[in-house]
């Protein structure tokens, strides 16, 4: 799987969508490069806003904006966003239904930086939100797409963002559409053809997928995969479509634990819709990360392409005879970021 690596996509892309948008400013608590706004600052300075490391404040001062006509962006580590500044963003955001955006940099395991740094529950948080939509980008073309998604809620969004180096999976002119899956393949004509198994991704997660579901479906095993960018609300007809048509089981795999996340809303929805075939989750076991590179962690703690392999052998009951050498070549993402040299 050869891909397109395409370097801060975020940055000149936000520059240009918000040139003809003067509601649209940025608020920062103290990581404007590190966020990729350090440009958008310069360009439009009298909307943008350091607020340093306060970010109870930030999101408070966020929402009186809101309510002045504004549409706040706030760029900052997604830890940062909903870990201290839970009941601000509740009370203040949520509750009155304003539309701030809330754009969390390095979710998940994307940072060395370890487990003060690593948002691991932040979907799991969230998702007991009333009013919160949540978003999460997996490639450089939903980078830029999500933007519109975003702009175009009446209310507050969460977007899991990606940074620095992103691969392009998915093509510039099919961009992320709210509340529906993206098709990345099917076992038979259309999502509801009978499959073996239906694997759903979201994130990171979804490249080491597509290193790993052509290699299994070349062995002749009927597999639908699913993209997911919309975690609430989760209620796409497409998806449920797909999780009916499993004949052996259906697999999520996610940047994230496996409580609370990905896993957890296709469990609720199986039950809810009566679809009687195991589920695996693929994500973090009750566990947090440790500091390393993306791809070491991704092996560690079994989320990367073999390990969905290895899912899915158990899942059928037999050995598939997948080498390593079947699997696309990984790509090795560099563990210092462009956006900041000690990469948190």
């Amino acid at each position: 799987m050869s891909v397109e690596i395409v370097n801060r996509p975020h940055v000149e892309n936000f520059i240009a969508w918000s040139a003809d948008k003067p509601e649209v400013v940025v608020l920062t608590a103290d990581l404007t490069n590190s966020c990729e706004v350090g440009l958008w600052r310069d360009t439009y300075p009298e909307r943008y806003f350091s607020m340093g490391m306060a970010e109870q404040n930030m999101i408070s001062f966020a929402a009186g904006m809101a309510r002045e006509g504004f549409e706040p962006w706030l760029h900052t580590f997604a830890v940062f966003l909903y870990r201290r500044p839970l009941d601000q963003l509740l009370m203040s955001v949520a509750y009155p239904n304003l539309p701030v955006r809330l754009v969390g940099f390095l979710p998940g395991i994307t940072t060395p930086g370890g487990v003060t740094h690593q948002a691991i529950d932040d979907i799991g948080v969230l998702r007991t939100v009333p009013n919160l939509t949540i978003l999460e980008t997996g490639d450089a073309t939903e980078v830029e797409s999500v933007l519109d998604v975003a702009h175009a809620i009446d209310g507050p969004v969460y977007i899991r963002m990606l940074r620095g180096e992103v691969p392009r999976l998915f093509p510039k002119d099919e961009p992320m559409a709210f509340g529906r899956a993206r098709i990345l393949g099917t076992a038979g004509a259309s999502v509801d053809a009978p499959a073996e198994l239906v694997v759903l991704t979201s994130g990171i997660s979804t490249e080491e997928a597509l290193r790993a579901v052509p290699a299994v479906r070349d062995k002749g095993v009927g597999v639908t995969h699913l993209h997911i960018s919309t975690h609430k609300p989760f209620d796409d007809p497409i998806v449920l479509a797909a999780l009916r048509s499993a004949t052996h089981g259906v697999i999520t795999m996610e940047n994230h634990l496996i409580t609370g996340g990905l896993g957890s809303a296709v469990a609720e929805l199986m039950a809810e819709g009566g679809i009687g075939v195991p589920l695996r989750r693929i994500g973090l076991k009750d566990t947090y990360a440790h500091g390393a590179s993306q791809g070491y962690l991704l092996a560690e703690y079994n989320l990367d392409a073999r390990s969905l392999v290895q899912a899915m052998q158990d899942m059928l009951g037999r050995d598939l005879d997948v080498a390593d050498g079947d699997l696309s070549e990984v790509r090795i993402a560099a563990v210092h970021s462009a956006a900041k040299a000690e990469a948190l």
